[in-house]
């Protein structure tokens, strides 16, 4: 499948131990030229755990998209198909 100029949703939820197996993921659809729209769930945002600090996968995440963080219910709901 080819993703030049495909706008893709990509979220994250609660499972913290695939987060730094799953960044790399996002940068590849980056690279393929994908306009990617960030979606976090508030516990993905907003906890720390053994697996990293929230605010570093969301600066990471942020740098690599280029574009901020959806993570409330509020900014999620203009989104569309």
């Amino acid at each position: 499948m080819k993703l030049e100029g495909k706008k893709v949703g990509f979220a994250m939820t609660g499972s913290f131990c695939t987060f730094k197996s799953t960044i790399p993921k996002i940068k590849e659809i980056v690279n393929q030229g994908a306009e990617v729209i960030p979606i976090m769930s508030f516990n993905a945002y907003n906890l720390d755990t053994k697996f990293g600090k929230a605010q570093d996968f969301i600066e990471e995440i942020e740098e690599i998209t280029g574009k901020k963080i959806i993570h409330t219910i509020t900014d999620a709901e203009p989104i569309r198909t």
